[in-house]
């Protein structure tokens, strides 16, 4: 049902001495505007456009606010007819629309309109990388992560904006994050250029992530900044970490990859750092590893969510160059080690070759999104 709001007119009387009492009725241009706001009531299905209509007459603004004085922007068609907001109303809210009019002689009017929308049965949420207000490397990704399955991929993709100070190409893909859940990521067709600055509106209020997902209520925004060019080239044949910024060679380190010839052996292909977490507890029961291992490890620097770090490896220092020796990560001496930490960024690639590996990293295994040619990752977006 949609609302139906006239506005009482006046009628004038006005007589002339022969005929006393005779109405005068207004000019067809200057009659009553009629206005009709959609949706209307209490407790409306959310998830739909506002639309506001005019008969008799023009509208001249349309105002739509919800209860935290949030507007839903639209635009006044062409013929003054129709005004239908860009956004859908959200969930649970209470909306006020007042509607300015006028008539073809240019007689002036507002009309005011209320509905609200019912709460949402479930709420969809989202974890977002990297946060506002950071500086990371060439490779980070924009990825959003869902507590629950989206069905709707292609309604919740067009909500999705990406805007970058140098119009960087890139493509948004849907994978499988390495906790079973719905994810979907953003990344240049390329590594980015340093200095780009990026920005991510995820206009989520009022979508519907589909059956067993339930509703966004809220948006989602980040702001950040792309650094240096730094790449960090891992050779497990030769144990060698070599790390490159702007094109130029910083420092060789030697280290030690994952044993070769079963479950330790290290991922290949190109991981990303995804966050430096310091001293931290590695126990090898937590990545499928029996008991090999339980210790404090410092420096440490996750590449991977399957447990692949960076990191100090004092107690395999003999293998530093010579052989790989770990339970999948790559080792180096603690000095190496504290340096290596104070000079990377979440977002700098490890870009790793091998023979003796167990294969690329997986697209939702951290960032490895990288591992798929630009024409494979264009094709994970649910708007191809």
């Amino acid at each position: 049902m949609a609302a139906l709001l006239t506005p009482l007119a006046a009628c004038t009387s006005g007589g002339s001495p022969s005929a006393p009492g005779t109405k005068v009725k207004p000019s067809a241009d200057d009659r009553p505007v009629t206005v009709t706001v959609t949706p209307e009531g209490e407790k409306v299905p959310p998830g739909e456009t506002v639309k506001v209509t005019a008969d008799g007459g023009r509208l001249t603004s349309v105002t739509v606010t919800d209860g935290e004085g949030h507007r839903l922007a639209g635009k006044v068609a062409g013929d003054g007819r129709s005004w239908v907001s860009d956004r859908k109303a959200a969930p649970g809210a209470a909306y006020a629309v007042t509607a300015a009019t006028r008539t073809g002689a240019g007689t002036a009017k507002t009309t005011r309109a209320t509905f609200t929308t019912a709460p949402a049965d479930k709420v969809n949420k989202v974890d977002w990388r990297p946060g506002s207000a950071t500086t990371v490397g060439v490779a980070q990704p924009i990825s959003l992560v869902f507590d629950n399955p989206v069905e709707n991929r292609a309604e919740v993709e067009k909500q999705l904006k990406i805007t970058t100070s140098n119009n960087t190409e890139g493509s948004w893909g849907w994978i499988r994050d390495w906790s079973g859940r719905d994810r979907v990521d953003w990344r240049p067709k390329a590594y980015w250029k340093p200095g780009t600055k990026v920005t991510l509106n995820a206009e989520l209020n009022g979508t519907d992530s589909g059956k067993g997902g339930g509703w966004f209520v809220r948006d989602y925004t980040s702001t950040f900044t792309i650094g240096a060019r730094q790449i960090v080239k891992v050779d497990l044949d030769s144990h060698r970490l070599t790390l490159e910024r702007d094109g130029e060679t910083v420092r060789r380190i030697p280290v030690s990859g994952g044993t070769p010839g079963g479950d330790k052996r290290s991922w290949h292909g190109t991981a990303v750092l995804m966050a430096k977490e310091g001293t931290i507890n590695m126990n090898s029961e937590t990545v499928g590893l029996g008991d090999a291992y339980d210790k404090m490890v410092d420096y440490s620097m996750r590449l991977t969510w399957s447990g692949m770090y960076a990191h100090a490896a004092p107690w395999n220092a003999r293998y530093f160059g010579n052989s790989n020796q770990s339970s999948g990560c790559i080792g180096m001496s603690t000095a190496n080690a504290a340096w290596f930490y104070g000079q990377v960024r979440p977002g700098d690639p490890f870009e790793i070759t091998g023979k003796e590996t167990k294969g690329a990293v997986a697209p939702g295994n951290g960032f490895g999104a990288w591992n798929l040619s630009w024409a494979e990752w264009q094709q994970k977006s649910a708007l191809r």
